[in-house]
């Protein structure tokens, strides 16, 4: 069982089980962001003295260290966007909205987040796509059989979350994509709730585009990575004009920057990256075997005692990464929230972004422990006795 509650000063005794919402952040990585905002600040690129030299250094050296995070060929294959949600609406607009025409169709699962439905519908209006979803299997996994029965050579994108945000369940990425590939189709793959607690390796997947969001990797808000393979970006239009992503600019004609400068456009976010590099030293310095075990163990602790208590019913396979949802019959979710906030214990209640989920469920809402890897065996104790206060108060 990992022992890091120290490296993280947002937890102290603190019973935080809202990982997969947002990860509480390493000193380390802190003093980095500090740093860069410090004695290290200055803009990148642009820059002819040796500080932003530097920190153009910095910027350049954290896309490699992306593409080696991911299993990426190249850091050329890295884009930096705001976010997974930005990431998936690049893809969307700049290949999806320039590569489908009326009558073509996307698949996607019944179990995605909201940032993985709506942008492919804005593009599906706009040039007459339609969407299929794939159903679930019983224990709440994508079920692949059934996508394979259901996909058809009409079908030109396929976009799944590699770890669901509601029920952990893990997808087998290299099967799914092996069934688009079949067809024909490319595959997106939303990482967000993989990178923290997986080994991902882009190429061994065969995916064609991967998304994640640093925060969520114990990294700051506000910057994310879009891996996709050479070839797609190359063949992409850029997504935002500005500066930063131009080659030559007049007034009669702009030409474009190579892939990936040519998706950056304006002045970046320069801290964030600097935060997301030192997010993964921290990562790669525990070993993600390490915290993949250390977060089962403690989904299975929970999933164990939640189970025991027979007006609390749990969701998702027995196997999830890290998340585990339930409800406790006849408790508004956010009352559970609000009772388990009373207690020290923060955990998430709602739709979690995912409401056609809950329709699936036949819920409106559930509650969501999810574990990071500062947990440990003390937050399921305090989970666990504010379940039972709630229990008491609600009779």
């Amino acid at each position: 069982m990992l022992r890091l509650r120290h490296d993280f000063p947002g937890v102290g005794d603190w019973h935080y089980l809202d990982s997969a919402a947002t990860a509480q952040k390493p000193q380390a990585v802190i003093d980095a962001i500090a740093r860069a905002y410090g004695p290290d600040y200055a803009t990148v690129h642009r820059g002819v003295y040796e500080r932003s030299a530097n920190m153009t250094l910095a910027y350049e050296a954290a896309r490699r260290k992306v593409a080696g995070f991911i299993g990426a060929a190249s850091d050329s294959e890295i884009v930096y966007v705001r976010g997974a949600t930005e990431g998936i609406n690049l893809v969307a607009q700049s290949w999806a909205g320039t590569q489908l025409k009326a009558g073509d169709r996307i698949l996607l699962s019944c179990l995605e987040h909201h940032s993985n439905i709506v942008p492919w519908q804005i593009v599906a209006e706009r040039v007459g796509a339609e969407i299929d979803v794939v159903p679930l299997t019983g224990e709440g996994k994508i079920d692949l059989d059934a996508m394979a029965a259901m996909i058809r050579p009409q079908h030109r994108l396929v976009a799944l979350a590699h770890v669901s945000n509601v029920l952990g369940s893990v997808l087998d990425v290299r099967r799914a994509a092996e069934i688009a590939h079949r067809q024909g189709a490319k595959i997106l793959i939303d990482g967000c709730q993989a990178v923290p607690r997986l080994a991902v390796d882009v190429q061994a997947a065969g995916c064609d585009f991967y998304v994640f969001s640093a925060h969520k990797l114990y990294g700051p808000t506000g910057i994310g990575v879009l891996w996709a393979r050479k070839e797609l970006l190359d063949a992409m239009p850029p997504y935002q004009g500005g500066g930063s992503m131009i080659d030559r600019v007049t007034f009669e004609k702009t030409t474009y920057a190579p892939a990936p400068t040519r998706f950056e456009a304006g002045t970046p976010h320069i801290t964030g990256v600097v935060g997301l590099s030192a997010a993964i030293d921290y990562v790669e310095s525990v070993g993600l075997d390490r915290i993949h075990a250390h977060e089962c163990a403690l989904v299975g602790k929970a999933r164990a005692a939640l189970e025991s208590l027979n007006s609390v019913r749990v969701f998702g396979p027995e196997d999830s990464a890290g998340i585990l949802s339930f409800e406790v019959e006849g408790v508004h979710p956010h009352d559970v929230g609000t009772i388990l906030d009373e207690s020290g214990v923060a955990i998430r209640a709602g739709h979690h972004c995912a409401q056609p989920l809950m329709r699936h469920l036949g819920v409106e809402a559930t509650a969501r422990a999810s574990f990071g890897i500062y947990s440990d065996e003390s937050d399921v104790d305090a989970l666990v006795a504010g379940l039972e206060r709630v229990r008491k108060i609600f009779g």
